[in-house]
């Protein structure tokens, strides 16, 4: 009895692995203009967060609070990428993952830079 239901349970999981099979997305599928679009995506989040840093309400704020209100200022960017990767057939899990990493990356580095100046501040102060 025990053998028969361990043979069903292994020919049904080997029919679920068949169908994930057909939803993997294949990264090279992506062509240059889109990856280009991609890139110049990235470029202008980044130019938008390099241009909210620069302003003079932030760099008087705590640079957690400043980095927090920079980011959330700069998120319609990100919006836009994510509408470039879904119209080019890329699955949402894929591209949230992609941008999330892309937020972390680019929030660590804000709050580096950020903590950098408050620290400067600080010591010239003193």
């Amino acid at each position: 009895m025990k053998y028969r239901l361990f043979v069903v349970l292994m020919l049904l999981s080997g029919l679920v692995r068949a169908e994930d099979a057909g939803q993997e997305w294949d990264p090279t599928s992506l062509s240059d203009a889109t990856i280009e679009k991609i890139q110049a995506a990235q470029f202008t989040y980044k130019k938008c967060v390099a241009d909210e840093m620069k302003k003079p309400q932030h760099l008087s704020l705590e640079s957690r609070h400043a980095t927090d209100t920079i980011i959330k200022q700069c998120e319609p960017t990100l919006a836009e990428m994510r509408g470039i990767y879904i119209d080019a057939g890329v699955p949402g899990s894929v591209a949230d993952r992609h941008l999330k990493s892309l937020r972390i990356k680019v929030t660590r580095n804000l709050l580096q830079e950020l903590m950098y100046l408050e620290a400067a501040k600080k010591a010239g102060a003193s």
